[in-house]
This record gives C-alpha cells, structure tokens and sequence, in this order.
C-alpha cells in the first residue's frame, strides 16, 4: 500500500521543518516511487495517490508528475484535441489563449486556485472585455483541466465560476436599412447579404465557404454539407425568387470572369476570382454611412427568423430551414417586433368583435 507524507528540510534559521506539500509514496514496476501531489490538502493527495496506485496495478504508465504541468501544457493538449477534431472553434480557441496564457500560462496548474480565477476575470473586465468574451476563455479552461482530469493528468480542476451574460443582442434588420446597408457595401459584398438576409445563414463559416458545387439550380436548392455547419449537420434551403435572382446574376458574373481570366472559380462568394474571408472593414463603414452603426451580419439571423414568423411558417418548418435544433434558441432568435404586436392585437380585435 502507499502512503503520503510531508518531508523535512533545513530552514534559512537552520530548523528542521516538515514541507507544506505533502508527497506520495507508491511501488510501481518493481520499484518505489516517491512523488509531489502538488497539494498540502490530505484529500488531494490521497486522491492522487489512489490513480497513481490504480494505474500502478493495471501496468498502465505513470503520467507526468503533476506539480510539473503547466496551464501553457495543458493549453497544447486543448490545441491538439481542437485539431484532431477538426473543431470549427479553433480560431476563436487561439483569441481566448492569447489573454490566458500571458496571465497564467506558467503557472503549475494544481496549484491554480479559484482565487486567482477570479482574479483573472476581474482583471479582464477591467481590461474591457465583455462578459461573453471573458466566459469563452473560461470555458476553453475548463476544457484544458476536463482533458486533464480524464487523461489523469491531474486528480482535480478548480472551480471556475462562469459570468452572467446580459448582452444577448436583440438586433435585426427591416428592408428599408438593410437595403441601405447594402447600397454603400463594396459590389462584391453585395450579393453575400443578400444572400445572409434572405436565408439567415453565418456569413463567415457557412456563406463565405459556399461553393457552386453546392447550388442546384434546377433542383432550386442550395445545400450545405455535413461538418460544415455549426452543429455539424447537412442543412439545405429551397431558393425564394430573391435568392435565385441573387445566384443567378452571380453565377453570370463568375462565368465571365471566368472566361476573361482562363480559370475556375469554385466560391461563390469572391473578389476578383480570390475566395472571400471578410469585409468587416467595408461592412462597418457601410453601416455608418446608412445610419446604423455598430450591427453585425449575425443580426440576419434574427432577421430570418423574424420574417419565417411573420410569414406563418410552422416553426418545425422554420427551424429546419435556419439550423436551430432545439425550440429554446429559435425563441431567443425569434424576436418580436411592434409590428408583430400590432398585428397580434388587430386579429384579437377581430376576434373580440365576431363573439
């Protein structure tokens, strides 16, 4: 059986003193084997010493010691798992481990207490970050010390309290504004939200990626394929007159650049032949210039869902043709308007006048 303890040393006065970390001792392989837990909680310890032992006896190897591991190794394990995974997160993975790792990337990660985990969220809304933004790098450590905790890495996480997020926007768009929008967008930005307003599509991960390959016009269909969708499943939306107009033009006018330049132009969505990646840059400009400054091209979304709503499309109907797979985010996107109401309160009228 092992055991723990806490060794002695020689103080600065010359006393000799127990540590305040308490170690483990533990035969495995034939040999014994002395080891820090990283810890002075006797709980800790005993629950480290007791995967040490168990991974002892089923001839498994004995991982890293854990008052070695850092949070900056635990962040490549994460990085490592995003991209065996092929997970569509990495990018917004790297924004969040750019303020994590300069605050605590070389700290020992048993040593990381929840303490310090508030100290780092205070610091970051100190900085102007918002609630949302601080709770994505949050979540990416609590993700490192889940990976760590199953690989037996570490015998425990700390615990990471989240933060309320009351900045759900409520922002969408009516025709008369996006059309504004859309006027002072550059020409070839135009028909990508033209495209996101009518079908509510993400822009940057499901529109911009967009291939001819996935457009039917005779079936009058455009598909999106399985793993390239935020839930990951294949999704296909049955074009409206707007949006085929909107395809077909863009269709005629690849296949004369095509013709001019003597090459393929796989993307829908492009500049000059060269595949689209953003036009943040133009899209706030346009949005100052038609005077709505500060809307996201996530607001037609809403805008899709709003209009599915005002058009009486049963909401199964509706949430197929968005991609919401649960009813609690259609709602959340589902926002009514005072039209909506007034509508609403025209046909109780009419109700109230036919009892």
């Amino acid at each position: 059986m092992g055991s723990i303890y806490r060794p002695t040393y020689i103080n600065a006065a010359g006393e000799r003193v127990p540590s305040a970390t308490i170690w483990l001792k533990y035969r495995a392989g034939g040999r014994i084997v002395r080891q820090s837990s990283g810890t002075d909680k006797e709980k800790e310890a005993k629950k480290l010493l007791a995967l040490r032992e168990g991974a002892a006896a089923e001839g498994k190897v004995i991982l890293p010691r854990a008052d070695k591991i850092t949070i900056r190794e635990l962040a490549g394990d994460l990085t490592a798992e995003y991209a065996a995974n092929g997970r569509r997160s990495a990018e917004r993975l790297a924004s969040s481990l750019s303020h994590l790792l300069p605050a605590l990337g070389d700290r020992r990660a048993i040593q990381l207490t929840s303490a310090e985990i508030t100290r780092y969220t205070q610091q970051r809304q100190q900085e102007g970050a918002a609630n949302a933004t601080v709770n994505r790098e949050l979540a990416a450590l609590k993700r490192m010390f889940s990976l760590a905790v199953k690989g037996e890495k570490l015998p425990r996480a700390p615990h990471i309290a989240m933060l309320q997020e009351d900045n759900v926007r409520q922002g969408f768009f009516e025709r008369e504004p996006f059309e504004a929008v859309r006027k002072y967008l550059p020409a070839y930005a135009q028909p990508a939200v033209t495209f996101a307003y009518v079908t509510g599509r993400r822009l940057q991960a499901e529109i911009l990626t967009l291939q001819w390959r996935q457009v039917d016009f005779e079936a009058g269909t455009v598909r999106l394929e399985p793993g390239t969708t935020k839930n990951r499943e294949g999704r296909t939306f049955v074009m409206v007159p707007e949006l085929r107009a909107c395809l077909e033009a863009q269709r005629a006018a690849t296949d004369a650049l095509q013709r001019e330049a003597g090459q393929i132009i796989p993307y829908v969505f492009h500049h000059a032949g060269r595949p689209l990646r953003s036009f943040r840059r133009a899209w706030n400009t346009a949005c100052r210039r038609a005077g709505v400054p500060g809307r996201i091209p996530h607001d037609f979304r809403r805008t899709a869902v709003r209009n599915l709503e005002r058009a009486g499309v049963p909401r199964s109907t509706a949430m197929a043709m968005v991609g919401h797979k649960t009813e609690s985010i259609y709602r959340r996107y589902a926002i009514v308007d005072h039209a909506m109401l007034q509508e609403g309160a025209a046909k109780l009228a009419a109700y109230s006048v036919g009892q």
